[in-house]
């Protein structure tokens, strides 16, 4: 297996007039649990669908488990959960998985073993004879979960998984993804809970309107930007021009601002600008942005 799970170089893919995803370069590497974030409509689904050999790039490249996406060979190391999925209501859940298991090629005696087994991973246990149409939605998100695993893949996409869970479920979701990643299975995972996305990827792409605009781990883009939450009394024009000298002010009404910085270090200089100044400071108080305050900027467009 390459190093290198799934590589993209400069892929892209426009449909008429719309540039669905634009000069995308990514690698992820094995073993790695990866978040694909972004708002609807950001080129997430259409970025799958390239990687899955289901829609054809208008340029660039693309590469999955070193193959050509879509290519058999690939295919074999695949697992998909998609977001949307329609599964054959009439079937129990044995024979819906025992149906994808003869479509993977997987011999008689080990769908015997592999079917009950993974039931009881996803959390359904005894539930095999069970029809799908009698299934809430929580357990069609377990059963999908379950065909995704069955090949036993090297590679899993996962659109949504914890969509329609209980927060027991968003659990087990997780303990089974840090289990998949521990057994040196690649996830890829596109995720609206960012909570989710936080305990359990190694690092995260966020995309807008196509574009790459954050990549790395959750502690190189969240430490990247340090607000302070400044309380003084006597803050004017001057010492907000000279505060903006470490930062940029992104917040300032009567007594409190808050300056944009790069680390702690800025705290000292802050603190002698304002006692200086001649101002009465009562808090100088530096925060991490989260995750999720991180996503919400570079979606709306403030990549300073």
């Amino acid at each position: 297996m390459p190093p290198s799970v799934i590589e993209t170089e400069n892929l892209r893919k426009v449909y008429r007039d719309v540039v669905a995803v634009d000069s995308l370069t990514l690698s992820v590497e094995q073993g790695e649990v990866f978040g694909f974030l972004g708002p609807n409509g950001a080129g997430k689904t259409t970025t799958v669908k390239m990687l899955l050999g289901l829609v054809r790039p208008s340029g660039g490249r693309a590469s999955l488990l070193g193959y050509k996406p879509g290519e058999p060979r690939a295919m074999a190391q695949v697992g998909f959960l998609p977001e949307h999925f329609h599964y054959h209501p009439w079937l129990t859940a044995n024979d819906f998985l025992d149906f994808h298991g003869r479509l993977y090629g997987i011999p008689d005696s080990e769908r015997r073993q592999r079917i009950p087994t993974l039931l009881e991973r996803v959390g359904l246990g005894g539930r095999g004879g069970s029809r799908l149409s009698e299934f809430s939605k929580g357990m069609t998100q377990r059963i999908g979960l379950a065909q995704a695993l069955l090949s036993q893949p090297a590679v899993v996409f996962l659109d949504e998984p914890t969509s329609g869970l209980d927060p027991l479920g968003r659990r087990q979701v997780r303990d089974l993804i840090r289990d998949l990643r521990s057994e040196g299975v690649t996830v890829f995972l596109n995720s609206h809970l960012l909570s989710e996305v936080e305990s359990t990827c190694d690092r995260v792409a966020i995309m807008r309107r196509g574009r790459v605009v954050g990549l790395g781990t959750i502690d190189e883009l969240t430490g990247m930007q340090l607000e302070v939450d400044v309380r003084a009394s006597g803050l004017n024009d001057d010492l907000r021009v000279a505060l903006a000298a470490f930062g940029r002010i992104t917040f300032s009404k009567g007594d409190r601002l808050t300056i944009q910085a790069g680390d702690e270090s800025v705290l000292p200089g802050i603190a002698a600008v304002l006692v200086n100044g001649g101002a009465q400071l009562y808090s100088l108080t530096p925060r991490r942005l989260s995750l999720e305050d991180l996503f919400v900027r570079l979606v709306e467009g403030d990549t300073a």
